[in-house]
């Protein structure tokens, strides 16, 4: 069912709006705040370990994921969502020249002056989103990982240019970060995915494990499914492992969100051996009481300076998986 908020902000300020109406600084920023917290995240976007001064600029990036993501996928037509992301390029195009508009452009040309970020991140995530639109299967792995390219890292890359550490070893680190966040996502989303439409587990992988397209079909949870998803899930947590290292590079304030991302995406893959890989018929998530856990683990090890050191691989690992 489509989001009815969301229409309604189409409305009153999409390419249709009659009468749109002019946004001072601190009316937009307003907007992103309360469009960020209305939405419901694995872990708080800007918790109060962030620097009071950066946590509007993390708002103002997510209100532009946001309304990309549900210009996307919140119409119900893959023809206007593509004259939507078209329209919502140029509105950032016209950003860069000063031009803003739109509440989210008005808050967020003062985040991309004051930490410089180019606009490559913004545009490639963008190409995700068309990309949604037109493919619905991916043939192999290295595909799977090209679309993770636009749809996850760009959000790493945004990140590293608030915290001023944009370097090339730390993207590379963000990078594999976001990738393994997104596969762990497919892996949990089987089944939302299907009924949108979209397949994103490798069709090469399915047919090595013998899951064919009725199967998909009649959403069979069986032997071939649970060999086929373990494969995916081990991908993934190798991507969050490799990496982890990021933690002890980035500044201190950020190290206990950066973990927190990395061992939730590792606890995500936890639950999902846990209820035997049968993500078809239910989603796992995650308890607030292991979410509370998880978070005293890592301030712990935050505090005694061991975040994010090298650890086991094995499934069950991480610190939330009982």
């Amino acid at each position: 069912m489509p989001n009815a908020r969301f229409l309604t902000d189409l409305e009153l300020y999409g390419p249709a709006a009659t009468s749109p109406k002019a946004f001072s600084l601190r009316q937009a920023r307003r907007y992103c705040r309360r469009l960020a917290r209305q939405h419901y995240e694995n872990f708080t976007l800007a918790s109060l370990l962030v620097p009071r001064h950066l946590r509007q600029h993390l708002y103002n990036i997510y209100a532009y994921c946001r309304w990309a993501d549900d210009l996307a996928d919140e119409t119900g037509d893959p023809a206007r969502s593509l004259a939507l992301l078209d329209w919502w390029e140029l509105q950032l195009r016209q950003c860069y020249r000063g031009r803003a508009t739109h509440p989210v452009f008005v808050a967020l040309s003062d985040t991309i002056q004051r930490f410089q970020i180019p606009p490559d991140p913004f545009v490639d995530l963008l190409v995700a989103f068309r990309q949604d639109q037109q493919v619905q299967r991916y043939e192999t792995l290295e595909q799977v990982l090209e679309y993770c390219r636009y749809s996850a890292n760009p959000v790493g890359r945004l990140v590293l240019h608030l915290a001023s550490c944009a370097q090339e070893d730390l993207i590379l680190l963000s990078d594999a970060v976001c990738t393994g966040l997104q596969l762990a996502n497919f892996c949990q989303d089987v089944a939302l995915d299907w009924a949108r439409g979209r397949v994103y587990l490798p069709q090469t992988h399915c047919r090595q494990f013998g899951y064919d397209a009725g199967m998909f079909a009649r959403r069979e949870y069986n032997e071939a499914f649970c060999r086929l998803l373990a494969a995916e899930v081990a991908e993934a947590e190798g991507w969050l492992r490799r990496g982890l290292p990021l933690v002890q590079h980035m500044p201190r304030w950020l190290r206990l969100d950066t973990a927190l991302f990395i061992y939730g995406g590792l606890a995500i893959l936890d639950a999902i051996r846990q209820v035997q890989y049968d993500v078809w018929n239910r989603r796992p998530v995650l308890s607030r009481w292991q979410k509370l856990r998880l978070a005293a683990w890592c301030w712990w090890q935050w505090r005694r300076g061991m975040l994010g050191s090298p650890g086991p691989v094995t499934p069950g690992s991480c610190p939330v998986a009982q």
